[in-house]
């Protein structure tokens, strides 16, 4: 485990070690999508460890899905991450804000606009929302246009720029959780007949895209990508192929030389293994539910550069000093996890406050 507080390259920047904290929603943004006024500090309280990687972020208000998350593509949005971002880095902490489109995960009552989800094809995702009038199934989205298509890259590139202008040190692609990205890779939400869909190579150009068009706007060593190989969630089924996808995906993603790739693996070992091979920069590792005994496991064996965790390090706003002192950790409340106040966002206690206790 004593690997994972060794310093490491990522990107532009060395990092004080190899923990990163995994993106998660909370909805605690205002109803405009600029940052809660408790961001600061829920985001500062966890900079020991050597990566922040943000809530999912939306880059446009078709972009949106959820209820009060943040935005990154005004004015107000920029002023309200500025501030977060300045706490993080007065604790020394580096920031990348995660790039979030819903496409179609999306309500018309959560948007800004009130407006259809769009998605690759307007097909629905089968599931439930929460809205304002409380649990609402969603709609099917509207198919995007060739030109909305690029339109859409091109927002993309927008929230990038206006990201690093707030002071991200980068940002990530959400390219997984059966959001837009993923969905383009999925047969059972991408039927298109354009350049986007058929073929591995037409459903992964969405993607490469992506972040081609955002490596050049704001450097690729900023820009970075989080995948989920294998996930089937909310109606997606990337169908046999999916594995090849994948293989093929990272391959041309390497080429563009970024920051990252954060693997949110759903447990094929020899998938992994395969992106591990195709993958020349650094990558970051999240095995949900991992067990304590396990922290550290893939950093020693070379298999992750950094491991990401979510619940723990949303629970332990000190979770590098609990790992170092193989203190317990704190349980997390997951009836806090979305919305609310300060209970179960910033009111963690930290190992010398639970000692006194």
């Amino acid at each position: 485990m004593n690997q994972l507080f060794t310093p490491v390259r990522v990107g532009r920047y060395t990092l004080q070690n190899r923990l990163a904290m995994a993106p998660m929603t909370r909805s605690r943004a205002e109803f405009d999508g600029t940052p809660g006024a408790l961001a600061g500090e829920y985001y500062a309280q966890r900079a020991d460890v050597g990566l922040i990687v943000t809530e999912g972020t939306q880059p446009s208000d078709d972009g949106q899905g959820y209820l009060t998350t943040p935005g990154i593509y005004t004015d107000a949005h920029v002023a309200g991450w500025r501030e977060v971002i300045s706490a993080v880095h007065a604790k020394g902490g580096r920031v990348f804000i995660q790039l979030m489109h819903a496409g179609r995960m999306s309500h018309p009552d959560n948007t800004p606009h009130h407006r259809q989800g769009v998605a690759p094809s307007a097909i629905a995702p089968g599931a439930p929302m929460f809205t304002v009038k409380g649990m609402q199934d969603i709609p099917v989205p509207r198919a995007l246009t060739t030109d909305e298509v690029r339109q859409t890259i091109a927002d993309f590139r927008h929230a990038a720029r206006r990201a690093i202008e707030a002071g991200a040190d980068g940002v990530e692609i959400h390219g997984a959780n059966a959001y837009l990205v993923h969905q383009f890779f999925a047969p059972s939400a991408n039927v298109r007949t354009d350049a986007y869909g058929g073929s591995i190579e037409n459903r992964a150009r969405f993607a490469i895209e992506v972040a081609t068009a955002i490596a050049d706007e704001i450097g690729a060593d900023r820009t970075a990508i989080r995948l989920s190989p294998g996930m089937t969630l909310w109606g997606i089924d990337e169908g046999a192929e999916g594995p090849d996808l994948y293989r093929y995906l990272v391959a041309e993603l390497d080429k563009l030389g970024l920051a990252y790739l954060h693997i949110a693996h759903q447990g094929n070992e020899a998938l992994l293994a395969d992106i591990r091979k195709h993958w020349k920069q650094t990558l970051i590792l999240n095995r949900a539910g991992r067990p304590r005994e396990q922290i550290g496991a893939d950093v020693t064996s070379g298999l992750a550069d950094l491991e990401a965790y979510g619940q723990l390090i949303l629970a332990n706003p000190d979770f590098v000093a609990r790992l170092k002192a193989n203190a317990p950790m704190n349980q997390a409340d997951r009836t806090t996890f979305f919305g609310g106040t300060a209970r179960g966002y910033v009111d963690y206690p930290a190992l010398s406050e639970a000692v006194m206790a």
